[in-house]
């Protein structure tokens, strides 16, 4: 079991975990923190859903400002252990979110949850390229900061 996903489970109130650069890494994350940072929501298409979907959770540039991060790019790790580098400005130059809901229905973790990473893909053209589409992680549990 990755050293994350041991966190997660030892303590079913962290959601998500964060390591590497940021102020105070490795930070553990519960919902109360998370629910603290401003609410976004976007409306977009996915490669892996039929038609547009409302996608509500919190902006990704303002959870790693929250925490001090800084660096080049995240490494978004999923529960089944895919992980993604993905360039830190992303979150700058677009409105990424980390997704908590979908279309006013919470993720979980049989289907996508509890956070999806998700790209306004619908309002940039550039976004629409195969090279984003494998930043969206689904079952977002681990951020790791270089």
């Amino acid at each position: 079991m990755l050293a994350g996903k041991a966190v997660i489970a030892d303590n079913p109130d962290i959601l998500l975990q964060v390591t590497g650069q940021t102020l105070d890494a490795p930070a553990a994350l519960d919902r109360a923190m998370l629910e603290a940072l401003p609410v976004t929501t976007i409306e977009t298409s996915t490669v892996v859903t039929d038609g547009t979907h409302s996608f509500t959770g919190f902006l990704m540039r303002d959870l790693l400002d929250h925490l001090g991060a800084t660096g080049d790019s995240v490494t978004a790790i999923a529960l089944n252990d895919y992980a993604v580098e993905i360039p830190m400005i992303d979150f700058y130059d677009y409105d990424v979110i980390v997704a908590t809901h979908m279309d006013g229905q919470a993720l979980n973790r049989a289907d996508k949850g509890p956070f999806w990473i998700v790209y306004p893909r619908d309002n940039h053209p550039a976004l629409q390229d195969i090279r984003y589409d494998y930043r969206w992680v689904w079952q977002l549990y681990q951020l790791n900061v270089q």
